[in-house]
């Protein structure tokens, strides 16, 4: 996508708000910015960003907080500001306290995704689908999230919640806290971890506000659909490592390859050509763009002359 034709964030922000108020979206987590152009390529509505895709993807650490919030808004930002679509980014548990998390909301909303969630694990964060999680007290979260609130310069930006209490505390505990997040000031409750339709379907009904679903593979929610969950009332549906799982088994596949034939020739149908890759990152109007700029620097070179 070419610079000047990217949409600005605030109308990106108007988009994802928009999307979540009409129906069910589908965000697949992009760990890259060719996976989010290949998303809006595909006809998707919105993308999210994941923090384990980061973290893993970039550095290979585990998904425990080891980066810096510059490194991950960063990294955010190339991958937000590679498409029109609005993106929705992990923030983990905002990178400090409640000045901390305001400072994080506003790196974020520089680097132009459309909304963030907060969780309310004590740092080392973990896997939301992991043993051994530790809550904040509701009260250190509901500081954060009036902080994070505060901190937006565009009202609209999503601020979501997300609660690890059903594998802690319980179920009605993360209602609790579900609803006592709204009063602080999120837009959304991101429910973690649930293990059953029934849940789902209850969380729904007692905490009446957009929700969000994550479907990641291997963990403790089963397989479910877009539209099941649609019809279960929730808003957003994540599919945080998807991408990044599908990748990484590719990725062993073709370097066996390497390693035991001494070619990836058997590969070649299972590949993006080049042709497509140049395709999807508009190589051809990146050529064009700048043949014109050096063209008119040439006629002015020609005039002053």
């Amino acid at each position: 996508m070419l610079l000047a034709s990217r949409p600005t964030a605030a109308d990106k922000i108007a988009t994802f708000r928009r999307a979540i108020t009409s129906g069910t979206v589908s965000m697949p987590g992009c760990f890259n910015a060719p996976v989010a152009m290949m998303a809006e390529s595909l006809g998707f509505e919105a993308i999210y960003i994941s923090g384990a895709g980061i973290i893993n993807g970039t550095a290979g650490y585990p998904d425990i907080a080891l980066l810096g919030v510059e490194e991950v808004a960063r990294a955010a930002g190339y991958i937000a500001n590679a498409t029109r679509l609005p993106a929705l980014c992990d923030a983990d548990t905002g990178f400090g306290e409640a000045l901390q998390v305001m400072r994080t909301v506003q790196l974020f909303e520089a680097a132009g995704v459309a909304g963030m969630h907060l969780e309310d694990q004590v740092m080392p964060k973990r896997c939301g689908h992991l043993e051994g999680k530790r809550l904040v007290s509701c009260a250190d979260m509901e500081r954060k999230l009036a902080a994070a609130a505060e901190a937006r310069s565009n009202p609209d930006f999503l601020l979501v919640a997300r609660t690890d209490a059903r594998g802690v505390e319980g179920f009605d505990a993360s209602v609790e806290r579900g609803l006592r997040y709204i009063d602080a000031g999120a837009d959304a409750i991101f429910i973690e971890a649930l293990q059953t339709e029934e849940e789902f379907s209850r969380y729904a009904e007692k905490v009446q506000v957009p929700l969000l679903a994550n479907m990641t593979e291997f963990g403790k929610t089963p397989q479910f659909t877009v539209e099941q969950f649609a019809r279960l009332g929730y808003a957003m549906v994540i599919f945080p490592m998807t991408t990044f799982r599908v990748m990484m088994k590719a990725v062993e596949g073709v370097l066996t390859e390497i390693r035991d034939q001494g070619t990836p020739a058997a590969w070649l149908d299972r590949m993006q050509t080049r042709a497509e890759l140049y395709e999807l990152i508009d190589y051809e109007g990146y050529n064009t763009m700048d043949s014109k700029l050096a063209g008119s620097g040439h006629d002015e070179g020609n005039t002053d002359g």
